[in-house]
This record gives C-alpha cells, sequence and structure tokens, in this order.
C-alpha cells in the first residue's frame, strides 16, 4: 500500500482547476444547445410551479427544489437557461467537493483521478443538464461526507460540527434519502476503533438531532395534508409478482441501467473495489473504512431490492459518491491490494468513449432534423403549444375573469404554465377521485365560481362537451379550436374549450 503523498500535488491541482474550466465551458455550450433544441422535461417544470407557491412540503418531495425553482424564476424571469444553469452549478459545485474529499483522505493525483472518473459517466453529464431534486441532494450528501470527516478528525471544533448540522437539515429539506446520513456517521463511529470515542461526543448527537430537526416543519405540513408525501413514497415499494423469465428481465435490466450510467467497466471497478475491500477489511486505513462504510452497506441493500422490484437509476447515486473516490484511492494503489493498471486505463477509455458519443449526438440531434425524432417527444412541442394556448387565451370575451385548466397527466398543466407567455396559474382535473399530483393538493376551481375556463384536453375529438363532470359544472361548454404541433411521426395535440360560468366544482383533497 502507498502512502507517500505525491510530490506532484501543486501540478495535479493546477490539472484539476484547467480541467474543471474547460468541461464548465464545455458544458454551457451543451446547455445553451440544448435550451435551443429541447423543451423542459416534465418534472423540471412540474417543480418549477411548484417554485410559484413555496411550502413546507409538496406532493411527492420535501421543499428545497420548489424554493430553489422560486429562486431561479425570480433572478432570471422564468427563462429556461436558468434552469438550466443551475442544474450545472449544482453538478460542478458536487464534483470539487468530491475532489476535495479525495484530496483529504488520499492525494491530489488520487483526486484528479476521482473527477475525471466521475466526469466520464453518462450520469455526470445528466445531473449537469437536468434540475430534479439529485442536485441539491447530492451536494449535500458530498458536503456531508467532508464536514463529518473534519469534525471526527477535530471533534472539539463546535464550528465543524454546526456546519454539518446545517448541511443535514438542508439535505433532509431536499430529499428523504438525507434521512440515511445520520446512519452511516453512527456506524462508522462505531466500526472505527479510532473513531468510537465520538460515540460519547455529545457534539455527534446534537448535530444528527437538530440537523434532523429540520424536517419537523414537512412533518408538520404532511400531517395537515393527510401525509400525502408518505402515502406517496410507499407507492414507490410497490411490486408484483412476476414469472422466472421476467423476473430475470426486471433484474438485470436494473444493474444494466446502473452500468450504463456510470460506464460498464467503471462500474464493475465499483463494485470490486468494495467487494476487495470487504474481503480485506482488518487491514484498511481509516480514510478507505470511512469510504466503504459510506458507500457497499447501502448499495448492497438497493442490490438486494433490485431482487424485489423495479429501482430508480437515481435512488442509490448518493452512496456512490464515496464509491467513486474509494475506486480511484483502489487505482492508485491506497487499498491493501492494489489495482492492476488495465482498471484504470479501461475505465477511462470506455468512460470517454460513451460521454463523446453521448455528447456528439446532442450535438448532431440539436443541430439536424433529428430533433423531430419520436424518442424525443416528450421534451419538444411544448413552447409552440404553449403560444397557441396563449392566442386562445388572449381571444376569450373575459379575460380578468377566465381561469386555465389543463386534463390529463400533471406535466401537460406544468408545460402549459411554463410556456405560456403569460404564466397563468393552471389548475388539473383528477377523473379518479383521489390526489395524484400537487395540483390536488393545491385549491381547485372550486376557487372561481363564476369565472369562466379555458380547458386544454389532450383526449382527440370533442369528447368533452359530453363529460358529464363538466356538462354540470359549467353553464355552457363550446369547442373553440384545436392545438396540433407536429413532432416527426408523432403530434402534440389539445382540443380547447371554453366552458362559461362555472356554477359548482367538487375539489379533489388528500
Amino acid at each position: 500500500m502507498s502512502l507517500t503523498p505525491d510530490p506532484d500535488s501543486p501540478t495535479w491541482l493546477k490539472r484539476f482547476w484547467w480541467l474543471l474550466a474547460a468541461v464548465f465551458i464545455a458544458r454551457v455550450g451543451v446547455m445553451l444547445l440544448f435550451v435551443n433544441g429541447a423543451d423542459l422535461a416534465g418534472d423540471e417544470a412540474y417543480y418549477w410551479d411548484w417554485g410559484r407557491r413555496p411550502d413546507w412540503g409538496y406532493f411527492s418531495k420535501p421543499p428545497m427544489i420548489g424554493w430553489m425553482m422560486g429562486v431561479i424564476g425570480w433572478l432570471t424571469g422564468n427563462a429556461e437557461w436558468g434552469i438550466r444553469f443551475a442544474a450545472l452549478l449544482l453538478g460542478t459545485a458536487t464534483l470539487v467537493v468530491m475532489h476535495r474529499i479525495a484530496l483529504v483522505l488520499f492525494d491530489a493525483r488520487t483526486a484528479f483521478l476521482t473527477a475525471v472518473l466521475v466526469l466520464l459517466t453518462i450520469a455526470n453529464a445528466g445531473l449537469n443538464l437536468l434540475l430534479t431534486i439529485d442536485a441539491p441532494l447530492l451536494l449535500c450528501w458530498t458536503l456531508g461526507l467532508l464536514l463529518f470527516w473534519f469534525a471526527a478528525q477535530k471533534p472539539s471544533c463546535n464550528t465543524r460540527w454546526l456546519a454539518l448540522t446545517f448541511v443535514i437539515g438542508l439535505g433532509t429539506l431536499s430529499k428523504q434519502m438525507m434521512l440515511a446520513f445520520p446512519i452511516l456517521m453512527l456506524a462508522f463511529a462505531a466500526v472505527s476503533r479510532e473513531d468510537r470515542p465520538l460515540l460519547r461526543n455529545p457534539r455527534l448527537w446534537l448535530t444528527i438531532l437538530f440537523g434532523m430537526a429540520f424536517i419537523i416543519p414537512v412533518l408538520k405540513w404532511n400531517q395537515e395534508h393527510a401525509w400525502i408525501t408518505l402515502e406517496h413514497t410507499k407507492h414507490h415499494f410497490d411490486t408484483q409478482s412476476l414469472g422466472f423469465g421476467k423476473w430475470i428481465g426486471r433484474t438485470l435490466e436494473n444493474i444494466g441501467l446502473q452500468a450504463l450510467i456510470y460506464t460498464p467497466v467503471t462500474f464493475v471497478a465499483l463494485v470490486a473495489v468494495m467487494r476487495g475491500a470487504i474481503n480485506q477489511r482488518a487491514k484498511l486505513t481509516r480514510p478507505v473504512l470511512f469510504l466503504l462504510l459510506a458507500s457497499a452497506p447501502a448499495l448492497a441493500c438497493f442490490a438486494l431490492l433490485a431482487l424485489r422490484q423495479r429501482i430508480n437509476p437515481n435512488w442509490p447515486a448518493a452512496f456512490f459518491v464515496p464509491a467513486f473516490v474509494l475506486a480511484a484511492a483502489w487505482m492508485r494503489g491506497w487499498l491493501p491490494s492494489a489495482a492492476n493498471p488495465g482498471w484504470q486505463r479501461w475505465s477511462l477509455r470506455i468512460g470517454a468513449a460513451l460521454v463523446i458519443i453521448v455528447h456528439l449526438a446532442l450535438v448532431i440531434v440539436f443541430t439536424t432534423d433529428l430533433k423531430g425524432i419520436d424518442k424525443l417527444a416528450s421534451i419538444r412541442g411544448w413552447r409552440e403549444a404553449g403560444l397557441e394556448a396563449q392566442k386562445h387565451l388572449d381571444q376569450v370575451p373575459r379575460a380578468e375573469k377566465t381561469f386555465v385548466m389543463a386534463l390529463g397527466h400533471r406535466y401537460h398543466a406544468a408545460q402549459m404554465a411554463f410556456y405560456m407567455p403569460s404564466h397563468p396559474r393552471l389548475y388539473r382535473w383528477e377523473p379518479s377521485g383521489t390526489p395524484q399530483s400537487q395540483y390536488e393538493v393545491w385549491p381547485g376551481p372550486e376557487e372561481r365560481i363564476g369565472y369562466d375556463a379555458l380547458i386544454l384536453d389532450p383526449s382527440p375529438g370533442r369528447g368533452l362537451l359530453e363529460n358529464p363532470v363538466f356538462a354540470a359544472a359549467f353553464e355552457k361548454i363550446e369547442h373553440r379550436g384545436d392545438i396540433r404541433i407536429v413532432l416527426g411521426q408523432q403530434t402534440r395535440e389539445f382540443s380547447v374549450y371554453l366552458g362559461t360560468n362555472l356554477k359548482s366544482w367538487n375539489p379533489v383533497r388528500p
């Protein structure tokens, strides 16, 4: 095991910052290309709509993403590039902190390798392009790892524990997964002989207590809304009985998706280093033990969960953060058994090839007619549809007494709210009678009695004219036209209706 710091540390630090600058500039170009050629993803528009009504909780998530979207919208005038740029800033900051973790635990060359391994993954490219709840979570999680290590190095420093408290709290407000972070802290303190005194240190327990206390307003909000977030989260763990063939297919799909987004050779290297470290756990140094405990147990739990059900690739993302640092340390000889040089060479080669292919594909698709292919239909056509919907809204007889309603998926309401130039507040009809989105948590059209409604229906034909719910709710409904946006072989269509004088409305509530 090599324990001698690299004498060329200043050189590798300089290389990292030059690399980061080059990647950042390149990603700004990709971001602008993406903004020009694609609309917001459905979840991005949905979270943006949350940001217009800040609260302590939302239908499916804690409030941080909504708050962030609100600030971004205020700073940029609800510009699409503002959302994309925020994702890039958060992803870049996360990479900087990961580099710092590897630098503090090992040396500058290992930190540089960590950054390169992460950059050469499809997962990192997506993290820097799409703003979802994983962006703030991963930043808070990575900062939490670094700050906990600093606190463990100097347990009497109140400032370090206080900083860690706030990071845990902000992470808890970002995504429920952050609630697992204190378990990681306690596990390391219990397993590491040198760190067991932390269990008798009140600062550790106060950090956990006050960090997790940030969730109290969220719990109070959920209590007032029939624990809607908990009910939604429970559905993530629903499963169904499958035959052996379909079960194998689903299991392989879970593994394949992880291998794809982290690149195949690197993914196998991550598994190999964790397995090897577990087998040689008695010989591990304290930094290696820290990284192992922060990654392997949780990832093993997700591997077992994948045998039971389909898992989203982003669920275990936080636990891959320490795994990447651990893999870089293994490749650099910091573990009892050094990695064969081929692991580093092929991880970088295959990762570089895949990332280059992905970015070239983006450039080709969004600069040619290929952007009309069916696979991209979900993130195209909303801007044009929003402009058409706005034209209909501008022509209603009582503009100041007309609200807008979108039927169908929650994304329809969110995308129309974002892409209609006036950014109207959108209402949604949920035919099941039970809450399926944030639009059923917020007050519905019942607060607009006496108003007219511009109704956007994605269903073909004129079925809304015969819908008993709407026929009873409005004095009159008339078909005002259609919106039809051609997207290659697909079309984005809405039938546009005007409901006159809303008489009554049965609200859907949690």
